[in-house]
């Protein structure tokens, strides 16, 4: 062999040996569902945030240390900080949705979810936003890559008044009650108002709308209004420091805390903690239980925490914040679970298949049992026509040290609540210059 041809063998033997070093990475990313997880973990709102973003956290490392991801496909995840912020949540989707394996989003606010739900049919990338988000994108025949799963602003909203008729002895005794809602004037905040302007025309209440400025921790002027108008019952519409801004705010004005119902975003552990007794006997929605206690936690303490990669510190397993990021980040690895079934077990799913994923869920109690949340949350089953597959929440009311259920789980009206999203819907594709999808688009 000449020196010419050794020279040239042993640059196509490199050339060869590079190119397979350089597919080898890609290989392996072929095999992993990568997870972006927008998270505000700094700013007035991560008290609230860092549990979210823990149990999330948490539940992709149970996954891969009990199961070995789905069907073997390995979860990855990477974190991208907004400060509740829109346009840096904007930020992190488009800087991370090109990622090899990223199927999905959760924006985690609904501010993020308004600005992205015009972004997301281009893309082809489905938008999760479990109890938040665009209230009448339940209607999956309008909106095909938006899932507002297990509830919406709506579904809370009507439940809460639900609630109150039943304390008053029927929803004819609301008639002439006055009902505030004090609420976030953001468009989280504002969502819920249209289905409470509803039920108020239905039932004859007074509906006094109280916004207040973000991040709530001034509301002294909220709170004038509020011993002004002397309401019977205050809808509290808040998060982060908002809500314990309110219930101290509350004590000092002296309105009874037990006539005091929020939301299930005004209902956690850092809500109530920096005012101890003085919040007891205040309400607020849950989506599910909460506690160490529970089977799927238990397995997140033994697998994860136990091994030292806990996200957090141990004793925040199970709050109620970590147990609704945890349920956030499951909803999303089962739509790539039930995608898997229908497009190849063991594959790495694209945005479009793990929208028939999310939109063909079927978390029946058997499920839910093999899942360890059999005592956590109730079934949840989606379709065409329903992006939300679950409209139940149930009260629990704050003792002074801990959260107690106070309420079995209720079901919104979807008497009430199907005509205003159908009509708001409508409304919508009207201005957007858009259709409802054909029934063939179903079966896509």
């Amino acid at each position: 062999m000449t020196l010419k041809s050794l020279a040239l063998t042993t640059a196509l033997l490199a050339g060869a040996f590079g190119s397979v070093l350089a597919t080898t990475p890609a290989h392996a990313q072929a095999k992993e569902q990568f997870f972006p997880l927008l998270v505000y973990r700094t700013g007035p709102y991560a008290p609230n945030g860092t549990p979210l973003a823990n149990g999330k956290q948490d539940y992709i490392k149970l996954v891969n240390a009990r199961d070995g991801g789905v069907n073997g496909v390995k979860l990855t995840y990477e974190e991208c900080e907004t400060g509740y912020a829109t346009d840096k949540g904007v930020e992190c989707y488009e800087r991370l949705k090109g990622r090899p394996g990223v199927a999905l989003f959760e924006p985690q606010t609904t501010g993020v979810t308004f600005a992205l739900t015009d972004k997301v049919p281009a893309d082809k990338m489905p938008l999760i936003t479990p109890g938040y988000g665009l209230s009448i994108s339940q209607d999956g025949q309008s909106f095909k890559w938006n899932f507002p799963l297990m509830g919406s602003y709506w579904t809370a909203a009507d439940i809460i008044v639900q609630g109150l008729g039943k304390k008053e002895g029927g929803m004819d005794k609301l008639k002439g009650k006055k009902i505030a809602l004090v609420y976030h004037d953001s468009p989280f905040g504002k969502e819920p108002i249209p289905l409470l302007q509803e039920r108020a025309k239905m039932h004859g209440f007074e509906l006094p709308l109280i916004p207040v400025t973000a991040p709530g921790i001034e509301q002294k002027s909220a709170w004038l209004q509020v011993r002004q108008q002397r309401p019977d019952y205050v809808i509290l519409w808040g998060w982060g420091v908002m809500n314990s801004a309110a219930l101290k705010e509350a004590v000092a004005t002296g309105y009874p805390r037990e006539k005091m119902y929020g939301v299930w975003w005004s209902g956690a552990e850092p809500d109530v903690k920096d005012v101890g007794q003085g919040a007891k006997g205040y309400n607020a929605l849950t989506l599910h239980a909460s506690g160490q206690q529970l089977k799927v936690m238990q397995d997140i303490l033994q697998k994860v925490h136990d091994k030292g990669n806990g996200s957090g510190p141990r004793d925040e397993v199970g709050s109620v914040l970590y147990v609704r990021g945890m349920l956030m980040q499951m909803l999303a690895v089962e739509g790539v679970r039930r995608a898997q079934e229908r497009f190849g077990k063991g594959k790495v799913m694209t945005g479009e298949q793990v929208r028939w994923g999310l939109e063909n869920l079927a978390l029946d109690a058997k499920r839910l049992e093999a899942l360890g949340l059999a005592d956590v949350m109730r079934p949840l089953a989606t379709s065409c026509a329903d992006h939300m597959g679950s409209a139940w929440a149930r009260v629990q009311t704050w003792d002074g040290g801990k959260w107690n259920a106070s309420s079995e789980f209720v079901q919104a009206d979807e008497q009430i609540i199907k005509p205003l999203v159908k009509a708001n819907a409508d409304k919508y594709l009207s201005d957007k210059k858009m259709t409802r999808r054909e029934a063939a688009d179903c079966q896509s």
